[in-house]
């Protein structure tokens, strides 16, 4: 016991010493938060191939912009993308001429914008509770500094924010300045009397800010980057009775005029280039149908969201209940007389809820619709785990701290439902660990990958994640037993941690060995065995990766029927190419029941075969389109044999 009391006081004196010293304590938060950065986001960051079908779409339409200088029509294939707004493919042209075309620079805007919001957070939730300890007229550095890393860290360790932070899609840049606007106004709204400029013709700094950065949120997904922003930032003044103050105070006029100047010009360009195709695309099927109807076929049942939220945030999705009742926000009188550098926790409330109601009420549903709620999510459990921090660590300003002697200030009891979600807290790891336990049995079948399940058990990945889950679980009861609340929340993280190093990142690079990579090096080959005017031909299944990985227009055709009808029409034209490219899977070629005179098989690598088909060959043969796979490759009878064709 008395060696626990030292090592306390010891802490303690440890975050005073930081406070007495500011440059030494930004130094600890920036490692800190450069760790807890690197880990989630940027360690092996590159060396994962793209994953198709998104990821390459936008890397393919960064580098057209790359390589044709033109930066306001994307194009993928030949063709027009209008799917998102420019500043994504903007971010990665620019990597790309940084450091080169590759899988790094594809993914480094997203990963430096998750980032940039995990710091930015740590700084609101560490300037609210200065603000709170000011009020209080007390000094409280180690609930400070811990919780607002507890926020940084629950933010970048949950699988929402790790999965679209290595993505290179536009997900996190959306979610990056539409949570960083949405933060500048909170610190905007909670500074403004501070500034004293409220007969200022202008907004404060931090207004301006999240009126540039909404700028920001509509060029990396379009409307949606000023509705949700605009709804919350309502919901929450319309709530404290603050509309007329607080617009006025921002200069909602001029913000808007910041918004649109900076926003505006790219549509109004790209509208003027491509007139009413670019606004039935994007604005129309897009935007408007995604909400109302269902687009490619994702859609869910009501409970969609609460299952996202639930695996999404975990494992410390169970917290958000009693992160929310803390709050007592059906009391409006009391948030009303609040300070409003006290109304943080109220605004990542609305933040949440208005999120995940516009969402659930849209059609169309996907995962990644959730990822903007996650900073409200992170900053409502890490302002609960603050009530488990001593009230105060120093007497009242001007004293000194604790003499070497004095008792330590009790650690806090937390409510009942706090204890209950304590349990459910376990139950929730335990079910965890049961279900990776049974994954192979769970997962479904992989065309690029038969023997998948084989795969994962030989592995032992899913033995050792269950095994990490039922170790937290064990862990989090004992600590719950012996009535120690803080550490659960650290359990929680470093839990997620080890299975992130130990299960994750190793599952991702197995998958990737056999469904990328093979595509990968394929495209490698077909890109130096390519002759001129010769097409590619990609027969049933779209990887769009093949495009970026070639640097070449691919030609994608669903049937094996439709594949032979074509080397037929080609080999029929007057003016013809020597010869086609074809890449496929090796079921599908069979299926094509092509003579083995009539190709050359160039590499088999996994699943997939590319094989040459000389046109005049082709010609002189007749094809039966409608033909069963009759005819046996023998070449398929040879695991591994492939006849390489340099060029």
């Amino acid at each position: 016991m008395r060696l626990k009391l030292s090592v306390l006081r010891a802490v303690d004196q440890w975050f005073n010493n930081l406070g007495k010293r500011p440059a030494l304590a930004v130094t600890v938060s920036i490692l800190c938060l450069l760790l807890i950065s690197w880990v989630a986001f940027g360690w092996n960051l590159g060396r994962i191939s793209l994953i198709d079908e998104t990821e390459p779409l936008f890397a393919e339409a960064s580098r057209q912009m790359f390589v044709t200088g033109d930066w306001i029509t994307p194009y993928f294939n030949g063709e027009t993308r209008f799917d998102k707004p420019a500043l994504i493919y903007w971010c990665q042209a620019i990597a790309y001429k940084m450091i080169g075309v590759n899988e790094w620079a594809v993914r480094l805007p997203s990963a430096l914008t998750a980032m940039g919001l995990i710091s930015f957070a740590f700084y609101t939730v560490y300037w609210h509770l200065a603000q709170k300890d000011e009020l209080e007229q007390v000094t409280n550095l180690t609930r400070r500094y811990l919780t607002a890393l507890v926020t940084a860290a629950v933010m970048a360790f949950s699988p929402e924010m790790i999965i679209w932070g290595r993505a290179g899609v536009s997900d996190m840049l959306l979610n990056g300045c539409m949570a960083s606007a949405l933060l500048c106004f909170f610190l905007g709204y909670a500074n403004n009397s501070k500034f004293k400029i409220q007969n200022s013709k202008f907004p404060n700094q931090w207004y301006l800010a999240s009126y540039v950065l909404t700028a920001g949120a509509i060029l990396s997904k379009g409307p949606v980057g000023i509705v949700l922003p605009g709804l919350i930032i309502a919901g929450f003044l319309v709530y404290l009775g603050k509309v007329r103050e607080v617009l006025r105070e921002m200069r909602l006029l001029m913000g808007m005029l910041i918004i649109l100047g900076i926003s505006l010009p790219w549509y109004a360009l790209v509208i003027w280039r491509n007139g009413w195709n670019y606004i039935n695309a994007f604005f129309g099927y897009h935007n408007l149908e995604r909400f109302t109807e269902v687009v490619n076929g994702h859609k869910g049942p009501w409970y969609f969201y609460f299952l996202v939220v639930l695996l999404g945030f975990a494992p410390y999705s169970v917290y958000l209940p009693a992160a929310m009742v803390r709050l007592k926000f059906w009391q409006r009188s009391h948030w009303r007389t609040q300070e409003r550098s006290q109304q943080l926790g109220l605004f990542a409330w609305f933040w949440f809820v208005v999120v995940f109601g516009f969402f659930s009420i849209a059609v169309t549903k996907l995962p990644s619709y959730m990822l903007p709620l996650m900073p409200a999510a992170a900053i409502l459990v890490a302002l609960l785990w603050s009530d488990l921090f001593p009230d105060r660590e120093t007497h009242r300003h001007g004293d000194h701290s604790f003499p070497p002697n004095a008792p330590l200030p009790q650690r806090p009891s937390p409510p009942s439902f706090f204890r209950v979600t304590g349990w459910v807290n376990i139950a929730f790891l335990s079910v965890l660990s049961v279900a990776l336990f049974h994954l192979p049995q769970i997962l479904g079948s992989d065309p690029a990958i038969p023997n998948l399940e084989q795969l994962i058990q030989q592995s032992g990945l899913t033995t050792y994640g269950s095994g990490i889950w039922l170790l937290c679980a064990i862990m989090v009861a004992v600590f719950l037993l012996n009535h120690r609340w803080r550490p659960i929340i650290t359990i929680n993280l470093l839990g997620f941690v080890a299975f992130l190093v130990i299960v994750l990142m190793p599952a991702v690079f197995l998958m990737d060995r056999e469904r990328q990579i093979p595509l990968k090096e394929l495209s490698a080959i077909a890109s130096l065995a390519k002759q001129p005017h010769e097409e590619l031909v990609m027969v049933g299944f779209k990887k769009p990766s093949v495009v970026f990985y070639t640097g070449s227009q691919v030609n994608y055709m669903k049937f094996s029927r439709d594949a032979v009808a074509h080397i037929q029409q080609q080999a029929a034209q007057k003016v013809q190419p020597p010869s086609l490219l074809i890449l496929t899977e090796q079921k599908r070629l069979l299926q094509m029941d092509l003579p083995p005179d009539d190709y050359k098989s160039l590499s088999t690598k996994g699943a997939y075969q590319l094989i040459r088909v000389p046109l005049k060959k082709a010609k002189t043969e007749k094809m039966d389109i409608s033909s069963s796979s009759s005819f046996i490759n023998p070449l398929a009878l040879i695991p591994g044999e492939s006849q390489v064709e340099h060029s």
